[in-house]
Formats: structure tokens, C-alpha cells, sequence
């Protein structure tokens, strides 16, 4: 007796259930993305001459401003604002660390000018290292849940200075580093002087 053979064909299997849910969710991501940029795009970054809203800064401890743990903008109005967003991880916010606090230290005694450095996407021991290499000394804090940037709207990366004038109005925004303490106080001086 001979066998005749069978072209029976294995059945086909499908995908597996964790591919596809993996799959979804990817694709759900992109959808989230893809929204996310659509609502940037229609709040685009805060302009120059814009007022800025009200924001409250946690301090770092060490890093305070007149021994405040924490520094509301709305209580530093008749004042000149600089605030700095930057990162432990960033090589360009290491170029301007130097010229950022030299900068601070020629308008600290006369307490006209307030620098606020915000980090940005960090831990806080990376940043107190950051903090102490280049010998900071002005107010720094965390970027608590990107609360922040949203107010500013930036998207752009790190560093990024926006200055505010003593109306609480925005002046200036330097995408990227400072290149000088000079480039820093072209900024600053006229302000002060009222223009």
C-alpha cells in the first residue's frame, strides 16, 4: 500500500496580538505628535512686546532670591527679567555659563536686574554639578512638568534667554547662546536707561 501524498497547507498564522497592540500604539504616538506641533504652530513662540503671564520659579536650594524659596515674576515687576533656559546635558549652554554670570555680577549689587536660570528636561543632581562648575550664582530652578517653557511657548531647545522689562513686557530672545558679557548688556543697558 502506497501513501499518497497530502498538499494539505499548514494554516497561516496572523500577527501577534502584542505586535499589532504595539503597532496602535505608534501609531497613536504620531497622532499625538502630529497634534501637538498643529497646536504650536497656532500658538506660535511669545512674541517680542508681548506681556508675559505671571510664572512662579521653585528654587533650587542654595539658589534662592533674597532667601525666597521660590520667585513669582509678578513680584519682580520695576525690575529688568532675564530668564535663561539651559540644561546640565546642553554643550551651547556651557559656551554662555561664564558670560551668563559675569553678566549677573555687575548688576546684582544694584538689584535692578534679576537673572533666573530654568532647567529645563534635567535631574537636579547633574544640575547643582552644572550649577557649581561655572560657579553660578544667581537664581536657578527646575522646570517643574515643562510648566515654564509652555508659558514662553519654546520648542526651539536650550539655551534660550527671554529678557522682560520692568513692565513685565517681552524685549528680547536670544535663540541659542550669548556669544559675550557685552552681547548681554546691549541688551540690559537700555532698558535700564529707559529705552
Amino acid at each position: 500500500m502506497t501513501q499518497e501524498p497530502t498538499n494539505v497547507a499548514a494554516p497561516k498564522r496572523g500577527v501577534p496580538l502584542w505586535v499589532q497592540i504595539l503597532v496602535w500604539i505608534g501609531l497613536l504616538g504620531l497622532l499625538g505628535l502630529l497634534a501637538a506641533g498643529l497646536l504650536k504652530a497656532k500658538n506660535p513662540i511669545m512674541a517680542v512686546r508681548s506681556s508675559v503671564p505671571d510664572f512662579t520659579v521653585p528654587l533650587f536650594s542654595g539658589y534662592e532670591y533674597n532667601t525666597a524659596s521660590e520667585v513669582k515674576l509678578s513680584e519682580l515687576k520695576g525690575k529688568v527679567v532675564l530668564v535663561n533656559f539651559w540644561a546640565s546635558w546642553c554643550q551651547p549652554c556651557r559656551t554662555e555659563a561664564a558670560d551668563l554670570e559675569s553678566a549677573w555680577q555687575s548688576y546684582a549689587e544694584k538689584g535692578q536686574v534679576v537673572f533666573l536660570g530654568v532647567d529645563y528636561v534635567d535631574t537636579e543632581p547633574e544640575a547643582r554639578s552644572y550649577m557649581t562648575d561655572f560657579n553660578i550664582s544667581y537664581p536657578n530652578g527646575p522646570d517643574m512638568g515643562t510648566r515654564i517653557s509652555q508659558i514662553f511657548n519654546r520648542n526651539l531647545g536650550v539655551p534660550e534667554t527671554y529678557i522682560i522689562d520692568q513692565e513685565g513686557i517681552l524685549r528680547f530672545i536670544q535663540i541659542g547662546p550669548f556669544q559675550s558679557v557685552a552681547e548681554i548688556q546691549s541688551v540690559i543697558d537700555p532698558l535700564l536707561a529707559g529705552r
